[in-house]
């Protein structure tokens, strides 16, 4: 009889190769599957650490989470890291604000006038000019425009040029 390090239930094991047999999963998730069903089949630590290309210590981690929190251990613990300031809402109002008119006695929006005013109508409470081109930049707008929109350009602009050759296109 083979030792075994991990004692899976037939229902995990089915949940394992059904996960396996399904194609469409993360690599790391896939790769700890494969090494809890070959753990369950007897294989020693480092037979399944050298058939999966990682060390003893990582297939033996994931044997002990096995052993603490069954098949949740296959998925990321969650991450730490700086939690995000201006969320998607917020980031939809400054690009609006830089679309809108600019204040009277301006031509249009500069961007330390545009984190002034995010700030002023309470968008979030500090912000700076670099931010908020970067939060310009990722919609394609830019405050410096003589064109208002998130666009930029309109793209009715280039619909003649699609229906013409590339001989056409390269005179215009």
């Amino acid at each position: 009889m083979v030792s075994r390090h991990v004692e899976l239930s037939p229902v995990e094991q089915e949940q394992l190769e059904d996960l396996l047999a399904g194609g469409i999963s993360k690599v790391r998730v896939v790769k700890r599957a494969t090494g809890l069903l070959e753990l369950n089949r007897g294989k020693s630590l480092e037979a399944v650490a050298a058939t999966l290309s990682v060390s003893r210590v990582t297939v033996a981690a994931w044997r002990d989470a096995h052993q603490r929190s069954g098949l949740r251990c296959l998925e990321d613990a969650p991450r730490s890291g700086r939690p995000v300031k201006i969320d998607g809402v917020q980031r939809a109002k400054i690009t609006a604000l830089a679309c809108s008119q600019a204040p009277e006695g301006r031509a249009r929006w500069t961007l330390r006038l545009l984190a002034d005013k995010v700030v002023e109508l309470g968008y979030c409470e500090a912000i700076s000019h670099t931010a908020v081109a970067t939060i310009l930049k990722k919609t394609s707008s830019s405050p410096t425009s003589k064109r208002r929109g998130a666009w930029g350009r309109s793209p009715a602009r280039f619909w003649p040029r699609w229906n013409c050759c590339s001989g056409c296109t390269s005179n215009r």
